[in-house]
């Protein structure tokens, strides 16, 4: 089945209806971004607008009514019913169906949607040396094989590869989308989650940053450190080139 390109990638903050207003003002802030206005029949949706000319949006945050929240991505994409069979196809699930657009979920249980391309071509610069350009998803060893080969098969154009450790698998997209998604096997069976990662310069400057912002220090591993943004929710600053996503070359 021949596949329509994905025109623009939106990395979606899932947060708590309760935190809501607190996890916008984060993530506007460490984003360099500002809100639009509210949407959703709750008034549960927000974009973050680039305040940089002619840059476009690609990071949305969503109050969430149950459960601790994390991450989705959103594809834009000219035929988001056309978009939609093809994920079925390969083994997807079918949430919802709105007017504009439709939610989906993944083997594994990750949700995602399909939603209509506006025209966005412009991804928005990096801030203080960081950039969020990165969905996460976590997924149970028995259903890590099945979502790789979900992934690979449902994005033309983007490159499957092995990612820096075992546990690791990378599907990155074409030059110029903005976000980009990484598998992670975990170590035991249990459901499938997300985070947020963003591709770090200088991650001890970037820690300083959020903190200064309200953020909390987990745990620091050989190139991430694992954060809780003021709603508890986790995510991960990683030692990525924030202009092209990919690990910095060998000393």
């Amino acid at each position: 089945m021949s596949r329509a390109p994905v025109r623009w990638t939106y990395a979606f903050v899932d947060r708590p209806a309760e935190h809501f207003e607190r996890a916008c003002a984060f993530w506007a802030a460490v984003t360099d971004t500002r809100l639009s206005g509210l949407r959703g029949d709750r008034d549960e949706f927000v974009t973050l607008l680039p305040d940089t000319p002619r840059a476009d949006a690609c990071v949305k945050v969503q109050g969430v009514d149950s459960g601790p929240g994390g991450a989705h991505t959103d594809f834009a994409v000219d035929d988001v019913s056309d978009f939609a069979k093809s994920a079925l196809a390969l083994g997807a699930g079918l949430v919802a169906e709105h007017d504009t657009y439709v939610v989906l979920r993944s083997p594994a249980g990750h949700p995602f949607c399909a939603v209509p391309w506006q025209g966005e071509t412009v991804r928005p610069p990096v801030v203080d040396g960081s950039r969020l350009d990165q969905v996460c998803l976590d997924v149970p060893p028995s259903a890590y094989d099945a979502e790789v080969a979900f992934w690979s098969g449902l994005l033309p154009g983007w490159q499957s590869l092995a990612g820096s450790l075992p546990e690791f698998h990378v599907v990155r997209p074409p030059a110029g989308l903005p976000v980009r998604l990484l598998l992670q096997r975990l170590g035991e069976e249990r459901p499938a989650a997300a985070h947020l990662d963003l591709a770090c310069a200088d991650i001890g400057a970037t820690r300083a940053r959020h903190e200064r912002l309200g953020a909390r220090w987990v745990a620091t591993a050989s190139h991430w450190t694992v954060m809780r943004d003021p709603t508890d929710g986790v995510y991960c600053l990683t030692g990525r080139d924030p202009e092209t996503g990919g690990l910095p070359a060998p000393a």
